[in-house]
């Protein structure tokens, strides 16, 4: 039975919606921007190698096994409004009857951790081209997606934000906006470095690093050259 607005306060779900999205843009226009929203085009949310690597990903920490599905289905559902991938940062709008508000904070990838990548990856990756369309070797792909030392953070590098009611360390609207990411990277895929606060051109451009070289022994140089090497 559907019940009209002035007689119980009942909105349709399809109403709600509708009126949380014109909020939205209102929102938007009045800070002079427009809203770019993310919809999953295929059965597998991404079809890309990066967009379908993150999702590997984040499928794999326990802690979410519980709301990914329900994010899944949120995305499907058309209800993520806006999505921006900035360095350490992905801001989201997600609309599920109310407009919520999503942030998320990641740690930017340790120093230590991308110059092992760097050393690892150096003239293994002939180009930019191949790195984003992810047309790397086995042994490159197993080094960039290794769940504790590859370039994707790890589930104590991420901070979760939203304004639902939802108290728990991953609602629905999260776990959309994570998936949104996958979507995002499909048509953007270098935007998962722009989130990790690297140059993806660092990979296949860098020469092996000169501490990576055996040393060699002043004595032997001197003698095969025939010059003193101190």
């Amino acid at each position: 039975m559907r019940y009209e607005d002035d007689y119980n306060g009942y909105v349709p779900a399809a109403e709600r919606r509708k009126r949380a999205l014109q909020q939205a843009q209102d929102v938007a226009r009045a800070e002079g921007r427009e809203l770019h929203g993310v919809i999953a085009s295929c059965r597998s949310i991404a079809r890309s190698f990066w967009g379908r690597a993150w999702n590997r990903h984040i499928e794999a920490f326990q802690d979410y096994e519980s709301r990914l599905p329900l994010g899944r289905s949120c995305l499907r559902n058309g209800s993520v409004a806006d999505l921006e991938i900035t360095p350490g940062r992905i801001d989201s709008i997600v609309i599920d009857g109310e407009v919520y508000h999503i942030h998320i904070q990641i740690e930017p990838l340790e120093e230590e951790r991308w110059a092992a990548l760097r050393r690892c990856c150096a003239g293994k990756i002939s180009s930019l081209a191949d790195l984003v369309e992810g047309k790397l070797s086995d042994e490159i792909i197993a080094l960039l997606c290794d769940p504790e030392e590859g370039i994707f953070p790890r589930p104590g590098e991420i901070r979760f934000d939203c304004d639902c009611p939802d108290w728990s360390d991953l609602c629905r609207h999260l776990a959309a906006a994570l998936y949104a990411v996958s979507v995002r990277l499909d048509d953007a895929p270098e935007l998962l470095f722009t989130l990790r606060g690297v140059e993806p051109q660092e990979l296949f451009s860098a020469a092996p690093e000169l501490d990576a070289l055996p040393e060699l022994d002043g004595k032997i140089l001197s003698d095969t050259f025939g010059i003193d090497i101190g």
